[in-house]
């Protein structure tokens, strides 16, 4: 069964990452107020940035490492900016 990771830009301009089995529903589900309480308060989103999975383990797993990324990087990501990824996940002392 498929599984998605996905990222939504909200009103704030903040984005959130999220995973689902049914990216249709879980943006419906967003944008009626009834997904997490971070979009709640954040409406309307606006889907950014998806990546289809065959196991919702593995979409799972990308949600919790596109968590972690700067938002430098998850732009990059929205861009298809792959190349500068590398880059962008050193850190600079």
């Amino acid at each position: 069964m498929a599984a998605f990771t996905y990222m939504l830009r909200c009103a704030d301009g903040t984005y959130y990452v999220g995973s689902t089995r049914s990216l249709e529903l879980r943006l419906h589900q967003h944008q009626s107020g009834e997904g997490a309480t971070y979009t709640r308060e954040r409406l309307p989103v606006e889907l950014v940035w998806h990546e289809e999975h065959e196991h919702i383990g593995d979409a799972f797993n990308r949600e919790k490492q596109v968590q972690r990324w700067s938002r430098a990087k998850r732009e990059a990501l929205i861009r298809m900016d792959y190349g500068a990824l590398p880059s962008l996940s050193k850190k600079k002392f």
